[in-house]
């Protein structure tokens, strides 16, 4: 399937033409404008059809005069311009055109249909599946203030696209029915950023990434799943921003205009890899916390020795603990590998360094000078990292850009150390370098 992604905004776009808020100008600046979000499937199918969209069509060098159905979502006028329906019929356009969705859209589209357009209007409601020509479309129940379907989408080869917008978080009946899906693409709403005080059925970051785990626990998103974040309003940070936050769910944001082909196997919803190195005190915890700042539920993996006769040490965890969300789960052990296997939340490592030294002592390297079985465990622990079905973030640090240590253990640990960062680094998606708590992103 082919989907020319006419628009990935919200009601009042991004930037809000009449906001002068950071985010707005920004877009304003790097001329990244979003108008109401519609998509136009294999050139036949039009998923909802706000005032902006006939003209959004145009501009991206589309024609819409082979459309022949409308989905419509719901009745809210961004997603609703029934004078498209007037526009063709100005264009003496005799090819059947069906319009479906809720009863009360349908409503606000018969007064702009002449007696004589072959226009036909279907009302649908959750739970049902139809044929629209060789395309199965089943319908599901969205979370929303008026009455709002979702749609499951199967064409006759196979590709299968989830398009929902607008929704809050699902209900369980959607989960209940989008168990063992496995979409090749799924366009879901994430309108609000990082503004959680709403009080509106729609997403922001934190409820987005909380229907991502959840799609993937039912296995409706897999890792061939391109998931893409649609609905987008202002309240959303930078683009930069936005993106790195979405990745951590894998997940991204498209401009308006890009075309997607789903079902082709190039889809960006891997779990997302994420390694964050640097010097001492450069900021990379903080930095690795903010990053799945947006999940309720992570498990944050201690690495470090419990030094209990070390008051700075001490100090150094509750610091630490006392910064990070009282929902997450604290898990002190060296045992890594098999932690990333059986995860079904995202994962947090502090920190590679400690884990290495952790290894070394366990296998008594010091006396023994044999490294068969650390180099063993960082086969393992990379193949885990690489493998690993959640979002996953290691902190790790950067002992080889100083002075060349002057012990031989010293030697051997920043050496191990540099091969360990090197393994990670090669399966991660995002690798982040902290100077002097500014982030540098060395693979985005």
């Amino acid at each position: 399937m082919e989907l020319m992604m006419l628009g990935t905004g919200a009601a009042d776009g991004w930037p809000n033409p009449f906001c002068t808020c950071p985010s707005c100008l920004a877009a304003l600046s790097n001329g990244t404008i979003r108008g109401h979000t519609a998509a136009l499937l294999d050139n036949r199918i039009l998923l909802d059809c706000g005032p902006e969209v006939p003209r959004a069509a145009s501009r991206f060098g589309r024609t819409l005069a082979h459309v022949e159905h409308i989905l419509l979502t719901h009745s809210h006028p961004d997603h609703l311009g029934p004078m498209a329906l007037l526009f063709r019929s100005w264009a003496s356009r005799t090819e059947p055109l069906k319009v479906l969705g809720p009863p009360d859209a349908l409503d606000l589209c018969r007064d702009w249909v002449g007696p004589g357009d072959p226009v036909t209007f279907t009302p649908l409601e959750a739970g049902q599946s139809i044929m629209l020509g060789t395309y199965r479309v089943r319908t599901l129940e969205a979370a929303h203030e008026v009455p709002t379907l979702l749609y499951d989408i199967t064409d006759a080869s196979g590709s299968r696209i989830f398009w929902a917008t607008d929704t809050g978080p699902l209900p369980e009946s959607t989960f209940d029915a989008l168990a063992d899906a496995r979409f090749d693409a799924v366009f879901l709403e994430e309108t609000f950023g990082h503004k959680t005080d709403h009080g509106t059925a729609h997403h922001d970051l934190q409820s987005f990434a909380e229907t991502v785990s959840r799609l993937r626990n039912c296995t409706a998103i897999t890792d061939r799943t391109d998931v893409v974040a649609v609905h987008l309003g202002h309240h959303n940070p930078v683009e930069n921003e936005l993106s790195e936050t979405l990745r951590m769910s894998g997940a991204r944001a498209v401009p308006d205009g890009t075309v997607i082909d789903a079902g082709v196997g190039i889809g960006t919803g891997q779990a997302h890899r994420t390694l964050v190195t640097g010097g001492a005190r450069s900021g990379k915890s903080t930095y690795a916390e903010g990053l799945l700042a947006e999940y309720r539920h992570v498990t944050y993996i201690a690495t470090g020795d419990p030094q209990d006769d070390d008051p700075d040490w001490i100090e150094r965890i509750a610091s630490h603990r006392a910064r990070r969300p009282s929902t997450w789960t604290t898990v002190e052990t060296f045992e890594v590998a098999e932690i990333l296997s059986g995860a079904t939340t995202p994962i947090l490592i502090d920190c590679l360094g400690t884990w290495l030294t952790a290894r070394l002592n366990r296998h008594q390297v010091w006396t023994t000078e044999d490294l068969s079985d650390v180099h063993a465990d960082i086969d393992i622990l990379a193949d885990a990292w690489a493998t690993c079905p959640v979002p996953i973030v290691a902190v790790t640090n950067e002992v080889g850009s100083g002075v060349v240590p002057d012990t031989k253990s010293g030697r051997l640990f920043r050496d191990l150390l540099g091969l360990l960062n090197s393994r990670i680094a090669g399966a991660s998606e995002s690798v982040v370098l902290m100077i002097a708590g500014l982030p540098q992103h060395l693979r985005m």
